[in-house]
């Protein structure tokens, strides 16, 4: 029996680093991704020169964002950047951020993963580890639910229904790996109703957001001029949010994440759960099973 290299820990070869503007809070933002030695994990660096590990426990539940505080630090909006860390499969690196959330870029992750693409990926000597899913733990709403459960490698089975007649229900089960994360996921941006605008204004949301940065629809449609980049933008976004939330676990997930009409809320909730209940899951070292899948339905 032939045996299987360990999987080892990466980190970027260089840094990287992008400017932009913030979604919400519509100030100017910058970006930058620096190498980080093995057992560092992720983890935030803000306009002061705090830190924040990316971790579950950090997290706060806040509206159409994920946010992390840790004492007088917080930032926010920081899921794309995770996504495009843990699409890539980059375990450690410092993130600085200049500001007070992460730059919207183009609205998605796409510009992040060529970043880190054209900085490089380098091979540690450390091993890496998973945390296993050992049974079921879930988190529910009156409207939806996100749920972890045992299964090889990492699979994600989202599905999202609105009202919208443009949008309406749509599903997409897809096993992450870089080749495919950077083709079907990572450019899938994120999307608003127009009809939300103000009310999202007068809680202090979406000051930049605009068609450069944002997939937008009215009664009828998407009004960006360029229309939407897949037929199923909207939930390979949401897709790509979860991923970008599960990395707050602090080791690659190995297990199957579902969730309906979910979130960045239940996807938080959803880790606290697991971490809850020391039952649940346990570290692994093995080899996780990675097959691409990427199946679209609904």
């Amino acid at each position: 029996m032939t045996a299987h290299p360990q999987p080892r820990q990466t980190t970027l070869a260089r840094a990287a680093t992008l400017g932009g503007i913030g979604v919400h809070s519509g100030a100017p933002a910058q970006l930058t991704l620096h190498p980080a030695p093995a057992g560092e994990g992720l983890c935030f660096v803000d306009s002061c020169g705090r830190t924040i590990p990316a971790l579950w426990r950090h997290g706060e539940r806040v509206a159409l964002r994920t946010q992390l505080r840790r004492g007088a630090a917080r930032l926010s909006t920081v899921e794309h950047v995770l996504a495009a860390l843990a699409g890539l499969g980059v375990d450690n690196a410092l993130i600085e951020i200049e500001g007070a959330e992460a730059p919207a870029l183009d609205g998605s992750a796409a510009p992040i993963g060529r970043a880190i693409l054209d900085a490089g990926i380098t091979t540690l000597a450390a091993p890496r580890r998973r945390i296993e899913i050992l049974k079921t733990v879930r988190a529910e709403t009156a409207e939806g639910f996100a749920e972890l459960s045992p299964g090889a490698g990492l699979s994600l089975d989202v599905a999202i229904d609105f009202a919208h007649p443009a949008i309406g229900a749509q599903r997409i089960v897809w096993r992450p790996d870089p080749g495919t994360f950077m083709r079907d996921i990572a450019p899938a941006r994120s999307f608003g109703f127009l009809a939300d605008v103000e009310a999202l204004w007068r809680t202090g949301l979406a000051r930049g957001a605009g068609l450069d940065n944002t997939l937008a629809f009215d009664a009828r449609g998407p009004v960006n001029p360029e229309g939407v980049r897949f037929p199923d933008e909207c939930v390979r976004h949401k897709a790509l949010d979860a991923l970008g939330d599960l990395a707050l676990a602090g080791a690659p997930i190995e297990g199957t994440f579902r969730s309906l009409r979910g979130g960045h809320a239940l996807n938080l909730a959803v880790l606290q759960a697991l971490f809850a209940d020391s039952s649940a899951w346990r570290w692994s070292w093995g080899r996780a099973a990675a097959a691409p899948e990427t199946r679209v339905a609904l």
